[in-house]
Order: structure tokens, then sequence, then C-alpha cells
């Protein structure tokens, strides 16, 4: 199972700059890219930035409660602030991805090997991999961290509308305390964490849609293994990185 994807992935990897048609050469097509990042990012907007936003509104919440038992109900700006660009944005952007589009990537995949497509493609002499693997790799590489500058956005807003109304903090106040509270690294982290993340769903995503076997139970039961497989890969992934951006770096 390892080795089969590894070597799917690095086929996929190499396709997208061996066979980029930026360059002129045939292979995978920009309007296959196109669709597929409409399909993963654009449609995928609203429910990361309803989950962001119900999640900043929890976290000001909860912190308010702690932090007014010290007196210093002002440094829920700093925990919003640091709490969301840090773990919480990548980490509800890429779940709701998980769930949407690495899901609907493997059943998709899935679907069209029980139905022998991809046997079809190799008969015309198609490459799947470069087909129908690297579009849906490369949109989300893409899309994942722009989806998570969106999720991003949307908590920070969420964590300053409820400090404002129901906390009654000063609004520039908040922001100030906000900014103080942000650092470069933090910035970069999220964005490391989401191209990362991509990488991983993506490749995941698709090689358990093109291993499948055994008509619709057999796409129902990869597509399983694909979500949870995501999950657990997210997740070490995250602290992975997290370990090396905050103790090596």
């Amino acid at each position: 199972m390892l080795r089969a994807y590894t070597e799917l992935s690095l086929q996929a990897f190499a396709s997208i700059f061996a066979h980029s048609p930026l360059f002129g050469q045939r292979g995978w097509r920009l309007s296959a890219l196109f669709d597929q990042m409409v399909a993963i990012g654009v449609a995928s907007m609203p429910t990361v930035g309803l989950a962001n936003f119900l999640l900043g509104i929890v976290l000001a919440i909860q912190g308010a409660g702690q932090f007014e038992k010290l007196g210093a109900t002002d440094m829920v700006a700093n925990l919003v602030a640091f709490s969301v660009l840090r773990e919480i944005g990548p980490l509800i952007t890429a779940v709701i991805v998980i769930g949407r589009s690495g899901s609907a990537i493997t059943a998709e995949l899935g679907t069209m090997k029980v139905a022998e497509e991809i046997e079809a493609l190799n008969v015309m002499g198609i490459d799947p991999v470069k087909y129908l693997v690297v579009p849906r790799l490369l949109a989300m590489i893409l899309m994942m961290p722009v989806l998570t500058v969106l999720g991003e956005g949307v908590g920070l807003f969420a964590g300053w509308l409820i400090s404002v109304t129901a906390l009654h903090l000063n609004p520039i106040f908040y922001v100030s305390n906000s900014i103080d509270a942000v650092e470069q690294k933090d910035l970069f982290s999220g964005l490391l964490k989401a191209l990362f993340f991509g990488a991983a769903v993506g490749t995941v995503a698709c090689y358990y849609g093109m291993q499948v076997e055994g008509g619709a139970e057999g796409v129902g039961k990869a597509t399983t293994k694909s979500v949870v497989t995501c999950l657990t890969t997210m997740l070490a992934m995250d602290a992975l990185l997290t370990t090396l951006i905050y103790f090596v770096l």
C-alpha cells in the first residue's frame, strides 16, 4: 500500500511540471484544473466560512469566560488572533475540505474505476494520472491556502464581532491587541500547513479512488478509508509542522 501510494504521488507531482500545458506540453488540461478549482475551492467557501465564523464566536466566548476570572478580558483579542492563525483556521478548513471534496474525489475516481473508464483511458493511450489525478491534486494544493485565508479572515471577524457586541470591548483596542499578538511566523505557519494539507489530502484521496475494487461496495469502503486516512495524516502532519516551526525554525 505504501509503495503504491508513493509511486502514484511521485508520478503525479512529476507530471505537474514535466507535462505542464503552461510550457506548451501535452499532458494534463488547464480546463480540467479550473473545473476542479471551482469544485474544490469555490463550492467549499460557504461551508468553510460558516464553520470558521462559528468557531471564532465560540473561541471568543470561551476565552472571555476564563480571562474574566483573571480580570484580563482584553486578552480575548490575543487568544482569538493567534489561535485562529496558528491552528483553528488551517485545521477546520482542512477538515471541511476532507469531508466535502476529499471524499468526493475518492468516490468519483472509484466510480470511474468500477465502470472501467480508467481502463478505457489506458486502452486509448491516455495516462490516467495525468488526465485525472494531476488536475485534482493541483487544484487541492492551490485552493487549500485560499480557503484557509478566507477561513482565518472570517474567524477573526467573528471574534471581533462577538467581543464588541456582547463583551463590550473597544473595537479599536481589540484590533490593536490582535495585531500585537500576531507575528510573521504565525501567518507563515498557517499557509505552510495549508499547502502540506492540500498535498496530503489530494494524494490520499486520489490513491484510494484509483485502488477501488469490488463494485459500489468497494467505492463506499474506499471513501471511508480515504476520509479516515486524510484526517489522521493531517493531524500527524500538523503536529510535525508545529514542532518544526516553533522549536526548530
